[in-house]
Parts: structure tokens; sequence; C-alpha cells
């Protein structure tokens, strides 16, 4: 009776663990939301509000935009407080972080968002360092303080061109200083080499030239999609947006089970 009694225990303590692997791989992804540079979490509002209504659950990372420590930082806060797997959507810079973010055991795919997709050892000012013949220049300014801003007279042609022109305004008078350190932060490992990753190319992008965002997402080996729309695509359309975050859950989800 105690052989017994010690294999049923033994038993339950080693069931236990595979029953709760297996809810969590089945469980349906937290959506993690990261923003890039000059912008706060708030752009996310449209995509953000129709993937709740889908039944997603959904996080938004305030990112300080000081430096990458900080942001992948913030974002492995919004990665601890999911309690199942995590799907991480980064836009612009927010690429970056996400990158190196999702080293994380929980991050189980990737999707990027007219984005930078850095290798292990890049930054974002090491993808821009010798842009295409013709391709259109970022209106930054000069850094002040080690935080670099865009011209706002320039900011909606640029950033947002197909926002409307009161949110662009605003958008460009409520920016955010991006640091240096931010710029200049290396990836140290490049997660996308080794989870499935996903990317919407924006054809109007004025920031990051779609010439160079269908490189990076080739080269990581992302399912990609292309729409119209600016740099700040995810305010203006967020349905193709959301289109994409869902086609990568539904994906991860059924891979799963």
């Amino acid at each position: 009776m105690k052989q017994a009694l010690m294999a049923a225990l033994t038993l339950g303590a080693t069931a236990a663990p595979i029953q709760g692997q297996a809810q969590l791989a089945t469980q349906r992804p937290t959506i993690v939301l990261v923003h890039g540079g000059f912008v706060d979490g708030s752009g996310w509002e449209g995509v953000f509000t129709r993937l709740r209504k889908k039944g997603h659950n959904v996080t938004i990372v305030q990112n300080p935009t000081i430096s990458l420590s900080d942001d992948v930082a913030a974002t492995r806060r919004a990665i601890a407080s999911s309690s199942g797997p995590v799907i991480l959507v980064g836009h612009s810079y927010g690429g970056v972080v996400i990158t190196e973010a999702g080293n994380d055991p929980k991050v189980v795919g990737l999707v990027y968002i007219t984005a930078f997709v850095p290798d292990s050892g890049e930054s974002v000012a090491k993808l821009i360092a010798n842009p295409a013949p013709g391709a259109p220049v970022p209106p930054i300014l000069p850094p002040q303080d080690g935080f670099l801003s865009l011209d706002k007279a320039k900011f909606a042609a640029s950033f947002a061109g197909d926002v409307e022109a009161p949110l662009a305004e605003f958008m460009a008078q409520s920016q955010v200083p991006w640091g240096l350190d931010a710029l200049n932060g290396e990836v140290t490992k490049a997660s996308w080499r080794t989870k499935p990753s996903w990317y919407l190319v924006a054809t109007d992008d004025r920031m990051i030239p779609p010439a160079a965002q269908r490189f990076m997402s080739k080269r990581a080996g992302s399912t990609v999609a292309e729409s119209p729309g600016s740099h700040a695509i995810y305010v203006s359309r967020p349905a193709p947006v959301v289109a994409l975050i869902e086609q990568a859950a539904t994906s991860l989800t059924t891979a799963s089970k």
C-alpha cells in the first residue's frame, strides 16, 4: 500500500507540470504592443480596440525611449506580467526592442510593423548609416542634450502622411524625444533567428524606405504582407495591422495543438 501511495504521489507530481505545459501551449497568446521613437503607446489605440473586440488579451508598453536597455526592460516587465505565451509587436524602433526582448522563453512570435529588424550586433544607427541613393531622409534635427526629435513642420509628411491633419499635428507637437543611447543600442542576440516572425511593409513609408523593409523582412525569413500606408500605418490604417497580428496568433495557436 505504501508503494502504491508513493507511485500515485510521484505520478501526480509528474503529471501536473505536463498538464500545465499543455495548457500553456494551447493558450491564446497575449499581444504586447511596443511603440517606436518620437511617439508613445497611445498611438496603438485603434489596434488595441480592434484586438480587444476580437477577444485578445492586449498589453501596451510605454517605452522611456532613453536607451535600448531601458526599453527592453520595460517590455520584459510586460512579458513577465502575462500568464501565458506572448506575441511581441513592434513598430519602427520598437522592432529593435522586440528583437532583443523576444529572447524571453514566453515569447512565441514576433510581428514587425514597418519596423527595423536588426541582426545581432546591429542598431538603428548601423541600419540607417548608408541610405540608398534617392531614399527619403527623415527630418531628424541635431541632438539636444543627448536626444533626437523630428522637425515639427516636416513631421506629418515624413512620419504620418496619411493621418488626419489635426492628429498628425498633435503627434508632431507631442512627440517624445528619442535618446541617442536608443538609436545606438545594439542587439545582443536576434530572437528572429529562433522564433517565427511576420512583417507588414508600409509601401508609402518615408521614414524607413519600403526597399529596406523588404530587405530586413526577407533576411529574417518573415511572413510578409504589404499595405498602402505611411510610417504611422498603425494609427492611420489599423485594419491591416490587426489582420497580420491575428494571422500570427492563429498560426501559433494552431501550431501548438
